[in-house]
């Protein structure tokens, strides 16, 4: 046999062993596993909706009513330097008359309504809260939320990261381990989900205006899941 013909059997017989082998890879026994992290982050941060809502019969009448509760409220919320607060939305639109006994669609114009909010938001939840005690005695408060802080649920998500891949890692180890087999991780996918947060409206605020009542703020509860798939190898 020549040379030439040696190499050649040489490389077909390379590329066999190589084929084999990543077939065999391909084909390794697969275990698909999950695992959970939690941890408790503080609700360090309040979010507050207020409004005012006034109508008159002329568009100018409404519009100073309001702008004048607003300019109000922000005088009244600017001692409070704890306490960020932004001019929000705004609307108007017409009031209709009654429609007729007869059915007929003459409805016409009668005077107009105009809504603005105000968004409060600080982690001084104290200050907030005594803030939103002041603003009651012109304005709504539409809604509060309670929630942790970015940095707070940063921190909270970390944490249950790593006690979720510990799980994990865990996990894996103790089925290989009974297996009499080792591992190696194929896949792995982390999934965030943060517990639900306190949200005061409608009734729950008027009572709290009522009451005069502190804000509690309690903790949420994040959680992380970790689901993969690891190899058996030997």
């Amino acid at each position: 046999m020549n040379r030439p013909d040696r190499w050649r059997r040489a490389a077909i017989a390379l590329l066999a062993t190589f084929a084999f082998n990543s077939y065999a890879a391909d084909t390794l026994p697969t275990i698909e596993l999950s695992a959970q992290g939690t941890a408790i982050a503080a609700n360090d941060l309040a979010r507050a909706d207020a409004y005012f809502e006034a109508s008159a019969n002329e568009p100018a009448a409404v519009a100073r009513a309001v702008n004048q509760a607003i300019a109000a409220a922000l005088a009244i919320a600017k001692p409070y330097t704890t306490v960020s607060v932004k001019t929000g939305s705004t609307s108007t639109w017409p009031i209709y008359s009654t429609p007729s006994s007869s059915g007929r669609n003459n409805q016409t114009i009668t005077g107009w309504r105009m809504r603005s909010h105000l968004a409060l938001e600080s982690t001084d939840i104290a200050a907030l809260s005594r803030l939103i005690g002041e603003l009651q005695s012109t304005l709504a408060i539409g809604s509060l939320q309670l929630m942790p802080a970015p940095t707070t649920l940063r921190a909270a998500n970390d944490a249950a990261t790593r006690e979720a891949l510990k799980a994990f890692e865990a996990r894996a180890q103790l089925v290989t381990e009974t297996l009499g087999r080792k591992y190696r991780l194929k896949a792995l996918s982390i999934n965030e989900q943060g517990g639900p947060m306190p949200m005061f409206r409608g009734a729950a605020m008027a009572e709290m205006a009522v009451k005069a009542a502190p804000v509690e703020a309690g903790d949420s509860t994040v959680s992380v899941h970790v689901n993969g798939t690891i190899e058996l190898i030997d």
